[in-house]
């Protein structure tokens, strides 16, 4: 019979305890940042909380991945490889990498995971990456599903996909804006998001067509309707965006994602979960109540959705309607309940993005901090829902692994047999002298009861069973003492019997698919070269941080059009009047060219000018 194939939900651990809350409301696995080197910067985690970590997932039969995902310098290197083993021996199940050169290294038998920053957006990438060794690829956002399924025609290795979250506008691994600008190096983990800031749109003429707008700021994405259509392309991993991300929005798109996975299982037996247990929720997830900037499905289903969010990059939280009566100070609205302390906002005349906070609510006359701006017909958003987030504050979830009991009672002694969702056993014996009950029905009962006393512990009862069916006395203590020792047992044997998977590194020479190499291959150290060499490439122009000047550099390269958000495609509107060209981006000490390349529906930000930072 052919296996169920694994369909994983991977969540995202800032800390610790997220990624423990993540796994509690259904993640399958989590991500979490080495102490040093992972592309967030401010959320690397001390060892020590990564294993405690990997013990509290391992239990669920869930995985955690290190992320170790920027390119490094020579003088990086060694504290690198020695993070690598450590992670290695605590227990982690997949290292997630960016700079090849540590493929050049003495690197323990752990799988590798091709980080999206290596830019994985063709067929010919990804089987590469396969070949030359990596377990699982992480592809590129941009990709449209009919891609992921060449990609899946052509290669065998793991797919994984991001499917929530804030979404970078450059591809990944190929965005330098941050490093000319700033001197922070997006691949280094640093990025200063120049991305969601200001900018002025001006044609070849010096006309100004954009003023002071987040012109390559991008909506989060949002893709819970495509899960079967993801699975179908070949996608099993689905990753949810946010190491930044704080726990009550961690727990929430979890659940989410935890729902939607699920109710694909429920009707597709030829796949199954990636762990064990089963989740519920005290909560009714719902993506709207927490952090984002409105939603787009991106380019998963072509390029056929305006994305762009060029009014804010900030929250907008969920539409909860208009004002249809305003007061003095106070003002009703047609919509969602409102709640003392929610956080609402709505855009001004000129687009400027106004927040206040509510103060109390009294029979539907909803009292704001101010009361500024406001009008009959003013469309609000609640970018903080304080009812939810009290919610979430809480412990919100449960998750139980299902745990079937036998207990049986004989001349000489007790024992208690139990067997877990995944086929672990344990049985505990005591020797105690069967002792006629005065009444059996009575004391069954009660023995039944305490075994199914399992109060905090990971585990929920599925079937029970008690031989005879007319035991004999037995003190409640005693029985007490049989289900903690039989639970303790159940759970060391499932953290003995883990699968974890053990994948040696084998160097070898399969040709890489480029020939020569420039800085978009990111490479900052001798090892990486030596790897672009043994695998038939020459490196002609070293990592974009080394660069004297970035001067007329490509700091960015995006399938996000500016021209298409403003509906003046060149190939879609040819009736609509033409921008004239060169078009530019302007802050107060940059310029930065557009170039559109429509064949392949690209488009390039070059650096023209540079101020001092």
């Amino acid at each position: 019979m052919k296996p169920l194939t694994a369909l994983e939900l991977l969540a995202p651990a800032g800390n610790a305890e997220i990624g423990m809350a993540a796994l509690d409301h259904g993640a399958d696995a989590v991500y979490i940042g080495a102490p040093r080197f992972s592309a967030r910067s401010a959320a690397g985690n001390a060892v020590a909380d990564i294993e405690r970590l990997i013990r509290y997932a391992h239990l669920f039969y869930a995985k955690v991945y290190v992320a170790l995902n920027t390119i490094l310098t020579d003088a990086e290197i060694p504290e690198a490889l020695a993070l690598i083993h450590q992670v290695f021996q605590i227990g982690a199940d997949g290292l997630i990498l960016q700079d090849p050169g540590l493929l050049e290294l003495d690197l323990p038998p752990i799988p590798l995971i091709a980080s999206t920053q290596m830019h994985n957006s063709t067929p010919e990438k990804v089987k590469f990456l396969e070949d030359v060794g990596f377990n699982r690829v992480i592809l590129a956002r941009e990709l449209s599903l009919s891609e992921i399924s060449d990609i899946r025609r052509r290669t065998r290795v793991e797919l994984e996909a991001f499917v929530h979250g804030a979404l970078c506008v450059s591809y990944s691994g190929q965005c330098y804006m941050s490093q000319a600008v700033a001197r922070r190096s997006g691949n280094r983990g640093v990025c200063a998001q120049p991305c969601r800031s200001r900018y002025d749109l001006v044609d070849g003429a010096g006309k100004t067509i954009q003023r002071d707008k987040y012109l390559l700021s991008l909506k989060d994405l949002n893709l819970l309707h495509a899960i079967p259509a993801l699975v179908e392309a070949g996608v099993t991993s689905f990753k949810i965006e946010g190491r930044l991300k704080d726990i009550d929005y961690v727990k929430n798109i979890t659940a989410c994602y935890r729902n939607a996975i699920d109710q694909f299982l429920a009707h597709h037996t030829d796949y199954r979960r990636g762990s064990s247990g089963t989740v519920s929720f005290s909560f009714s997830p719902d993506p709207d109540r927490t952090f984002n900037r409105g939603y787009s499905s991106y380019f998963v289903h072509g390029a056929n959705e305006k994305i762009a969010s060029m009014d804010t990059p900030k929250s907008t939280g969920k539409c909860v309607g208009a004002i249809s009566e305003l007061g003095k100070d106070y003002f009703r609205i047609k919509g969602d309940d409102i709640h003392n302390g929610d956080g609402l906002c709505f855009f001004s005349s000129n687009r400027a993005l106004t927040g206040f906070r509510i103060n109390h609510v009294t029979e539907g006359r909803i009292f704001p901090s101010s009361m500024q701006g406001l009008s009959i017909g003013t469309m609000l958003h609640r970018n903080h829902d304080h009812a939810f987030a009290r919610v979430l504050k809480k412990p919100s979830a449960l998750r139980r692994i299902g745990l079937a009991m036998h207990f049986i009672q004989e001349k000489t002694g007790i024992r208690l047999e139990v067997r877990d969702e995944d086929g672990n056993e344990a049985v505990i014996r005591l020797d105690i002298p069967f002792e006629e009950a005065r009444d059996p029905s009575r004391v069954r009962d009660q023995i039944q009861a305490q075994l199914s006393r399992i109060g905090d512990t990971p585990y929920q009862i599925t079937g029970m069973t008690i031989d005879p069916k007319q035991p004999g006395f037995l003190p409640m203590s005693t029985i007490n003492r049989l289900r903690r020792d039989a639970l303790t047992a159940l759970s060391g044997i499932r953290r003995e019997h883990y699968p974890r998977r053990i994948l040696p590194f084998v160097p070898n020479t399969v040709p890489y698919p480029e020939k020569n190499l420039d800085y978009h291959a990111n490479v900052l150290n001798e090892h990486a070269r030596r790897f672009y060499a043994r695998h038939g490439s020459r490196i002609h122009e070293p990592a974009f941080e080394t660069l004297a000047d970035p001067l007329g550099k490509i700091v960015m390269t995006t399938r996000y059009c500016i021209r298409r958000q403003l509906d003046a495609c060149l190939r879609e509107h040819r009736s609509h009047p033409s921008l004239r060209e060169p078009l530019s981006l302007k802050d107060a000490q940059h310029r930065f060219r557009l170039h559109f390349d429509c064949d392949r529906c690209r488009m390039r930000i070059v650096l023209e000018e540079k101020g001092n930072p």
